[in-house]
């Protein structure tokens, strides 16, 4: 079991406001991560938060953030780039290593991914990475929205609809994302690579992995996620992935600490999750179940439990 997560703040690297969640464990971590989510999702995504505090359970302290632009966080996503989220991710390490310690391990979500492999040079303590559904090329996500590329080109910036909602993409983003040499930073990454990839992905391809994975220089390691889709949208998808980066983690970034529940814990805790208006996150002991209000009144219509 964790901690329920804990809202923080730092300034990225627009100069702006930037929302993240902090999940630890219960005692001292014995390493911290941080996870950069992907490029329509937000920290609070269900991969992002499902995947964090599975992290936590086992010994990690997460801190996972909403991007300039995206989500709670301050700036407009119009000015952002690729360059600009490997630079937030750069400050959120920073964040932690003044706060906490600095993250040994890095992980990324689609985009995330990418840009968890492009910020690692610049983080020098982090010691493994492990990236989710990553492309192998930045460029990748022009794929979401290539039918407006003209418009964008013709008019320096155009709202497109991505997963059902605006965004303001500017032709500059469009050519940041050109200039961007992905498998240069996978073979000069000089860490530990752990590469997850569901065969079935429809947005980013399986060969994307095996691209990542060829470029990469050992130690590298591959798993598939058989048949989650690429947004882990399944929480038995999302808690594998995370069983499977702790495990693997462990011989990079140390032991996780067994986690020892405090006495002044063991009752009920309920803490809201983040995710939708009226979610909440119940710990009884050793048991976690999750409550929502029906969709009629504006919840999630989710009450399952997780024993």
């Amino acid at each position: 079991m964790s901690r329920p997560a804990g809202h923080v703040t730092f300034t990225g690297s627009k100069g702006e406001t930037l929302s993240a969640r902090l999940d630890m464990p219960f005692g001292e971590p014995r390493a911290f991560a941080l996870f950069a989510h992907c490029f329509t999702c937000s920290k609070d995504s269900l991969a992002a938060g499902r995947i964090s505090a599975e992290l936590a359970t086992r010994g990690f302290g997460v801190l996972r953030f909403d991007f300039t632009g995206i989500g709670q966080s301050g700036g407009e996503f119009s000015n952002t780039d690729f360059s600009s989220n490997v630079a937030d991710i750069v400050h959120a390490a920073d964040w932690l290593r003044a706060h906490h310690a600095a993250p040994a391990l890095l992980v990324g979500h689609s985009l995330g991914g990418a840009a968890v492999l492009a910020a690692a040079g610049d983080i020098p303590e982090a010691r493994a990475v492990a990236t989710i559904g990553a492309p192998a090329d930045a460029e990748h996500v022009k794929r979401a929205f290539a039918d407006d590329l003209d418009r964008i080109a013709a008019e320096g910036e155009a709202t497109v609809t991505l997963a059902g909602r605006e965004f303001r993409i500017a032709q500059s983003f469009v050519e940041d994302l050109a200039s961007q040499r992905l498998l240069d930073h996978v073979a000069h990454l000089r860490r530990a690579l752990l590469v997850l990839h569901a065969p079935l992905d429809d947005i980013v391809g399986i060969d994307n992995a095996t691209e990542l994975f060829v470029a990469a220089k050992h130690p590298k390691s591959f798993v598939s996620l058989d048949k989650a889709d690429h947004l882990l949208t399944d929480k038995a998808d999302a808690i594998y992935a995370a069983d499977l980066i702790a495990a693997w983690a462990v011989r990079y970034v140390g032991e996780p600490a067994v986690e020892a529940l405090p006495s002044a814990h063991r009752g009920v805790i309920v803490a809201e999750t983040g995710q939708g208006r009226y979610q909440q996150a119940v710990s009884i002991g050793p048991h976690r179940l999750t409550g929502d209000e029906p969709e009629a009144v504006g919840g999630g219509s989710r009450n399952a439990a997780t024993w």
